[in-house]
């Protein structure tokens, strides 16, 4: 989408920045949903439907009026709602704002396709007197909204969350692939240098080599952690695991059977670990679908992932 918004300001083409700046209930686009819209052309989305068609169209009149104002608009997925109904009946709600976008923001845009690109952190802030960037600390909210007067949207740019792969064989480079469609910032780690479905993971932001007995300075910590063991044995996981089971993560995942992952519980168990200390592993991993290919495999965590991720929050993070 912002790929789209530069190249079209770079071709002196007139492009306006659509964005859900709030949303609850059961709307179509959840907060901070965006798309870019030119007379001819479109990028990325606001939540389909009539509601986005209407936008899509009311963005187009604007521009072929030369209207430069922005614009915020309450849509209301109601029949029954007295006024900014947005022909939707799903009971949700949204606030939409339409910007128009010029080549002075061009330094600002590609100031945001670099932090993209380069996984710095920084701030995207809408408002009255337009866009602009910023730095942004890495523990900032992900999103916030002020509504009236003194209006003012902020976005904390890039990955939310951030899934941790410990192991880089073929599952993993299958997960990797399934992961990257799911906003997740992906880091693969394994032990073996030179490993081919490691080295050549085109999915992967970030992948090193490390020793096992090293993970827990690894992988960080926090709400928006997403941890998967999947190595090629029983000892190497056995070893990351003991490295990570005491971090607090929003969840910790360990691939293998049944039979393995009652031995490993027993062995932890031996070593005086308790319930407790274990009780947050998911093991084994996945939805169960009878899963037997990587590829297979792989769609069950990610289910698994998305079903944790879209579950009511392990940390409550201040808004």
């Amino acid at each position: 989408m912002w790929q789209h918004v530069a190249a079209s300001l770079q071709a002196q083409l007139p492009v306006t920045l659509l964005c859900v700046l709030s949303s609850s209930g059961s709307s179509p686009g959840r907060q901070g949903f965006k798309m870019s819209v030119t007379a001819s052309s479109m990028a990325g989305s606001i939540g389909g439907g009539i509601m986005e068609h209407k936008f899509v169209e009311l963005a187009r009149a604007r521009m072929r009026e030369a209207d430069a104002t922005l614009l915020i608009r309450p849509q209301v997925h109601r029949k029954e709602a007295a006024e900014d109904r947005s022909g939707m009946i799903c009971s949700g709600e949204q606030v939409i704002l339409l910007l128009p976008l010029t080549a002075a923001d061009v330094p600002a845009i590609l100031a945001i396709q670099q932090a993209l690109t380069r996984h710095t952190h920084q701030f995207l802030h809408l408002s009255a007197a337009g866009l602009r960037v910023s730095a942004a600390d890495a523990r900032a909210v992900a999103c916030s909204y002020r509504s009236g007067p003194a209006w003012e949207y902020q976005e904390r740019l890039g990955f939310r969350d951030q899934l941790t792969i410990v192991g880089g064989g073929h599952v993993a480079l299958a997960l990797s692939r399934v992961a990257a469609t799911l906003d997740f910032e992906i880091t693969v780690l394994d032990d073996r240098a030179g490993l081919n479905t490691h080295v050549e993971n085109p999915y992967a932001h970030h992948k090193r080599t490390v020793q096992y007995e090293t993970l827990a300075a690894q992988v960080p910590e926090g709400p928006h952690q997403y941890v998967v063991i999947m190595t090629f044995g029983y000892r190497p996981d056995e070893v990351a695991l003991r490295q990570l089971i005491g971090h607090q993560v929003s969840y910790l995942g360990l691939m293998g059977s049944a039979a393995k992952i009652q031995e490993l519980r027993t062995n932890l168990s031996a070593a005086g670990y308790s319930e407790a200390d274990v009780a947050h592993l998911h093991a084994p991993i996945g939805v169960p679908i009878h899963s037997r290919t990587p590829e297979e495999i792989a769609v069950s965590v990610a289910a698994e992932l998305i079903r944790i991720r879209n579950a009511p929050a392990v940390f409550q993070e201040a808004v």
